[in-house]
């Protein structure tokens, strides 16, 4: 059985400063107001067309917490400090929202150039995007649907194609995977579909492409298994990025409305016991499948470390990495790098105004996660009295 433990706060808190330790506390009590978290969507949006002092305030707290800059210069010291305690930086931009084909190639060429610049650097070992920033949402809605295109759909449908290849084999050029994030389940197959094609297209040596799979969802862990047996056939390697989910809120409502079965689990514990054997059934085939394990979840990330020695996996070995966001439950992620398991936080970075959905959609996740921020506060709590703050 593995010794590890996330209770170390000294290892978790190392990297911050007195001053940052308190604003985190600061930052997270507010987040435990759900009354207020529940109004900073709206707030947000009028935030914007503020001048600039209010912008100020929303810089020097929720930003800075969970993101590393407006740009990737501006990341720099975010990722010098991860990485003076060895853990990695995935580089996420993270602007949402704009649905338009001008900002579809602003992204793409956004995401290339990340990748090109940052081609030799260590520090970054993953790169991930969200097909949704390239493409247009409704085009796969009506995919997932199996309405059929329009002709100008089917062009832009192509639009989206090339533009996706244009990244990932920007990823394999420089040796490096790159993970496609999941979305809402409405548009989900065919980002799946696409995600395969490429699998087969680049895994054939090394597992470049990565799909993320929802576990919150009832159906996510068939789909692994499926997709593993197919890559088994078809001798290719899966990537899969393992997650609970992000959109839980937005899923059961939109199938109240529309009368339809939820397609997420009932309860957390169902969840949890299908996160908890998509961890195993990755690790009995790291032959097959390379993962990159997305938890905030102190149980789940235990045990894959006790998996890996169960399996005789090296807690330095690539095919599995470990990531948590920027600014969240750095208890896991210092611990496990402390350890030498292969850790790469989340960093997004982008625009103020533009990743300000972003940011927005985090506080109200993470609020709705039942125990997280609590856990939060108690850890830094822990710390700062540790301190004699």
């Amino acid at each position: 059985m593995s010794s590890l433990s996330f209770d170390n706060t000294s290892i978790a808190f190392n990297s911050q400063t007195n001053e940052e330790l308190k604003a985190s506390y600061r930052l997270f009590c507010a987040m435990n107001n759900t009354t207020l978290v529940k109004w900073t969507s709206p707030f947000a949006r009028l935030i914007v067309l503020f001048p600039n002092p209010i912008r100020w305030q929303i810089r020097e707290t929720i930003f800075k917490q969970f993101c590393g800059g407006e740009t990737v210069k501006q990341c720099e010291s975010t990722l010098q400090k991860l990485t003076n305690y060895e853990v990695g930086s995935i580089l996420d931009y993270s602007v949402e929202g704009k649905q338009n084909e001008d900002t579809y190639l602003q992204t793409t060429n956004e995401i290339v150039q990340l990748i090109q610049t940052t081609a030799a650097d260590t520090r970054i070992p993953i790169y991930v995007f969200k097909i949704t920033g390239i493409g247009p949402m409704e085009i796969l809605e009506k995919l997932h649907a199996k309405i059929a295109l329009s002709e100008t759909e089917t062009e832009s449908y192509t639009a989206l194609q090339q533009r996706l290849d244009t990244i990932i084999s920007a990823a394999v050029k420089v040796d490096k995977p790159i993970m496609i994030d999941a979305e809402e389940s409405w548009i989900q197959d065919p980002i799946d579909a696409l995600c395969t094609h490429y699998m087969q297209k680049y895994n054939t040596t090394k597992a470049y492409v990565y799909n993320t799979f929802q576990l919150y969802k009832t159906d996510s862990l068939a789909k692994l298994q499926q997709l593993t047996k197919l890559a088994t056939k078809e001798k290719f390697l899966v990537g899969a990025k393992l997650v609970r989910g992000a959109y839980m809120e937005k899923e059961r409502k939109r199938a109240a409305e529309m009368n339809y079965p939820s397609p997420i689990h009932k309860n957390k514990k169902a969840t949890d016991k299908d996160f908890n054997a998509a961890v195993a059934y990755c690790l009995q085939n790291t032959q097959q499948v390379h993962i990159v394990i997305g938890s905030h979840n102190e149980e789940s990330n235990l045990l894959a470390t006790q998996y890996m020695q169960q399996y005789t996996i090296s807690p330095s070995d690539k095919r599995v990495y470990f990531s948590q966001l920027l600014g969240m439950s750095d208890n896991i992620s210092f611990n496990l790098a402390k350890a030498h398991y292969q850790v790469a936080k989340y960093v997004p970075y982008g625009p103020l105004p533009d990743v300000i959905p972003y940011l927005t959609r985090r506080a109200q996740e993470n609020s709705s996660v039942e125990g997280q921020i609590s856990r939060e506060l108690t850890l830094i709590k822990q710390e700062i009295n540790s301190r004699g703050l």
